[in-house]
């Protein structure tokens, strides 16, 4: 194949390189030795893990973890254009700066659905396992090149721009990619059977509606703890779902799995260990409040998580 998923990973691990570089160079930055260290060891992650053993992928993240834990991530002041110059572009451009963005969504469509099968002397032109992904990447590309022409600006803007979102969000970027194997892990360590033995155990699971309200609750409570609700349907439907609600009370799997993976985005918006939904956004618009956003979400959340209760109560046997 032409296009793969390891040079995303690559061309991803160049940013953070730079990013890293940056903050090195940025005598600004109080903290600029275990900035650089940080998004650097992150850097190699891309670039190098899939050639690197897994325990010395496992060291490098514990060592992000510690700098985390000293407060070692900051930022500096990243030179960036003026106010002025931000206007007069403008400006100039109008509506026409919405050509890059749009871009990004039309190539990832195009690449998803009509390349994902073409192929160039026998070669497929992007990788059919991660053709979304991949074609984002190429989206993301491509508009960075469009508004380096607009802007008449040099890519080593671009990535000055890239530097100043990372400190904008700081550590919590890597968060998502690390729940994101937080429920393999626990999935291999057993803890949807400790789910499975404690509940059923400790609880009465004679009563139909108080299955359904640990299976419902369960998947947003473990949501809040790994911050990632695809971490938490395999804990929770291992131990509560499957050998409850379906092998008991015949449970329609599709519906017990839409309606509890709903209950998992309910317990997205109540932590702020969903750093990408709830603390990213939050230090982008920089809010005084860096919980403002879960603040905001709690009243629909335990809303529709008491509504998913019995939707699954009435709904799961049709």
């Amino acid at each position: 194949m032409i296009f793969s998923i390891t040079q995303v990973y690559w061309l991803a691990g160049l940013v953070m390189a730079a990013v890293a570089v940056f903050n090195l160079l940025d005598a600004s930055n109080p903290k600029r030795w275990t900035t650089g260290l940080f998004w650097g060891l992150y850097a190699v992650m891309f670039l190098l893990g899939d050639k690197m053993p897994p325990e010395v992928v496992g060291a490098g993240v514990i060592v992000l973890a510690l700098i985390v834990l000293v407060k070692g991530v900051g930022g500096g002041k990243p030179q960036v254009r003026s106010d002025a110059e931000n206007k007069e572009s403008a400006l100039r451009l109008k509506n026409k700066l919405f050509v890059p963005a749009l871009a990004i969504p039309v190539v990832t469509v195009i690449g998803s659905v009509l390349l994902k099968d073409f192929k160039i002397g026998g070669n497929f032109l992007i990788d059919p396992k991660n053709a979304t992904l991949v074609s984002l990447a190429l989206g993301c590309i491509i508009g960075a090149a469009m508004a380096c022409k607009m802007t008449r600006e040099s890519p080593v803007q671009s990535l000055r721009e890239s530097r100043r979102l990372v400190d904008a969000m700081g550590w919590a970027m890597v968060l998502p990619q690390m729940l994101g194997m937080l429920g393999l892990v626990f999935s291999d360590a057993g803890v949807g059977k400790a789910v499975a033995h404690v509940t059923t155990t400790y609880i009465n699971m004679d009563l139909r509606f108080v299955a359904v309200l640990v299976y419902v609750v369960g998947m947003a409570l473990f949501t809040v703890i790994m911050g990632n609700g695809f971490a938490a349907f395999p804990v929770m439907t291992g131990g509560v779902g499957v050998p409850v609600l379906i092998n008991i009370y015949n449970a329609d799997p599709a519906i017990m799995a839409a309606i509890g993976m709903l209950s998992g985005y309910c317990g997205t918006l109540l932590t702020p260990m969903a750093a990408n939904f709830n603390i990213v956004p939050a230090a982008l618009l920089e809010l005084p409040d860096r919980n403002a956003v879960i603040k905001a979400q709690v009243p629909t959340a335990l809303g529709i998580l008491v509504c998913n209760v019995f939707l699954l109560y009435f709904l799961m046997n049709h």
